[in-house]
C-alpha cells in the first residue's frame, strides 16, 4: 500500500542520515601561520550578509517558511549570485563575512557560490570557509525533497590570519529532526597587530526554528566563553553576521509593515555582556518572511544581522544597505571601527 511504501521510504532516509550523519570536531584549526605579519592600522572596514544560498530572492518564497517553493530557478539563482557579488565589490572591505553559503547543494544547482564568490575579489585576498550544513539527503518536501545540502560561514579578508578556527556550537534538535539541520559553527579569524594583541573576527548563524530558544542559549553562552577569554587577553574582538534574534531591547516588530501572521522574534538578553556594544542601523531592516514573495508594503521585516563589538573598540558608522531583498531574505550591513589605544 502506499502507507507502507511511504513508511518504508521515511524510515531508509532517517538510517541513511545516521549513517552520513556530519560530526565535526568541537574546534577545528582550518588555518594557521604564526609567521602572519602584524596589521600596523587601526581603522577598518566589515561587512555582514546571509546571502540566503542564492535562492531567496524578492521572487522566492520558502516552504518551510509557510512558502510553497524548494528553489527558483536556475536562472534565478544565477542571478542572484551575480547580484550579491556585485553588490559585495561595491564596497571598499577589509573583512568580509557571509551565512549561506553553498558549496554544493541541489537548492543551488550544485553551483560552487563559495568559489565563485572568492574569484571576483581578485587575489591577494584570503578565503575561509567552515561548513555548517552537511546532509547527504533530506527528503522534504516530500513532492520535490531538498536533496544534499553542502552550505557554510565564508570570511574573506585582505589580511593574513594568524589562525582559523571552527568552532561547533553546542545544542541540537530532537532525533529525527537534527539528521536534516544544520551543525551551527562560529568561524573565528585571527589577527596579529603590531601591539601584540590580536584582532578577533568572529563570523556568526545562530539557530532559527529554536522556538523555545533552549539552541540559543546555548549557542549564546558558548559564544559568551569565548568573548570574555579573547577580552580578558587584551584583544579585539568583533562577532557580526545572522544572530536570529534581535538586538537587546529592539523592538522586533519596529520596521515591520504588515502585521501578518504570528511571527515573533526574540531578542539577545540584556544582561548578556556589560559594557560590550550592539551594533547596527535602527533605520533599516535586515531580515524578511518568506511565506510569500517580497511586497514592500506587506511582507513583515524585522532586524536579525549586527555586530557586537568589544568595549576597546570604536564603532565609527555602521550602515544597512537596502536592496528591497533582491538577491536574499536578508540585507547587507557595513560598518567601520577602530581600535582603542
Amino acid at each position: 500500500s502506499p502507507i507502507f511504501i511511504f513508511l518504508v521510504y521515511a524510515i531508509a532516509c532517517i538510517l541513511f542520515a545516521k549513517a552520513t550523519y556530519y560530526e565535526p570536531n568541537k574546534i577545528e584549526c582550518l588555518y594557521s601561520n604564526e609567521q602572519a605579519p602584524a596589521i600596523d592600522t587601526n581603522e577598518f572596514s566589515t561587512m555582514i550578509w546571509n546571502i540566503g544560498y542564492c535562492g531567496l530572492g524578492a521572487k522566492s518564497d520558502f516552504f518551510y517558511d509557510g512558502g510553497k517553493m524548494m528553489r527558483p530557478e536556475k536562472s534565478e539563482v544565477e542571478r542572484n549570485l551575480k547580484g550579491v557579488v556585485s553588490e559585495l565589490t561595491k564596497h571598499p572591505l577589509d573583512f568580509l563575512m557571509l551565512q549561506e553559503v553553498d558549496s554544493l547543494s541541489k537548492r543551488s544547482y550544485d553551483i560552487c557560490e563559495k568559489d565563485f564568490i572568492e574569484s571576483q575579489f581578485g587575489r591577494g585576498l584570503k578565503s575561509f570557509f567552515a561548513l555548517n550544513y552537511n546532509v547527504r539527503y533530506i527528503p522534504m518536501p516530500w513532492l520535490e525533497p531538498m536533496g544534499h545540502v553542502k552550505s557554510g560561514l565564508q570570511t574573506i579578508t585582505k589580511y593574513e590570519p594568524r589562525r582559523v578556527e571552527r568552532h561547533q556550537l553546542p545544542g541540537a534538535f530532537g532525533f529525527p529532526k537534527q539528521l536534516f539541520f544544520l551543525r551551527r559553527c562560529l568561524l573565528v579569524t585571527y589577527f596579529p597587530l603590531a601591539n601584540g594583541k590580536d584582532l578577533v573576527m568572529i563570523n556568526i548563524h545562530n539557530s532559527a526554528y529554536d522556538d523555545s530558544g533552549k539552541l540559543k542559549k546555548q549557542e549564546m553562552d558558548y559564544l559568551k566563553t569565548i568573548l570574555m577569554k579573547q577580552y580578558s587577553l587584551g584583544n579585539y574582538v568583533v562577532c557580526g553576521g545572522d544572530w536570529n534574534q534581535c538586538p537587546p531591547d529592539f523592538p522586533y516588530d519596529q520596521l515591520a509593515k504588515g502585521k501578518e501572521g504570528d511571527y515573533k522574534q526574540t531578542n539577545v538578553k540584556k544582561d548578556f555582556v556589560e559594557n560590550w556594544q550592539w551594533i547596527y542601523d535602527r533605520q533599516t531592516a535586515t531580515n524578511r518572511k518568506n511565506n510569500t514573495p517580497f511586497n514592500p508594503n506587506k511582507t513583515f521585516v524585522t532586524l536579525i544581522d549586527f555586530f557586537l563589538v568589544s568595549p576597546n573598540i570604536e564603532a565609527v558608522s555602521c550602515k544597512g544597505i537596502s536592496n528591497q531583498f533582491e538577491f536574499s531574505d536578508h540585507q547587507p550591513v557595513f560598518m567601520q571601527f577602530k581600535l582603542a589605544n
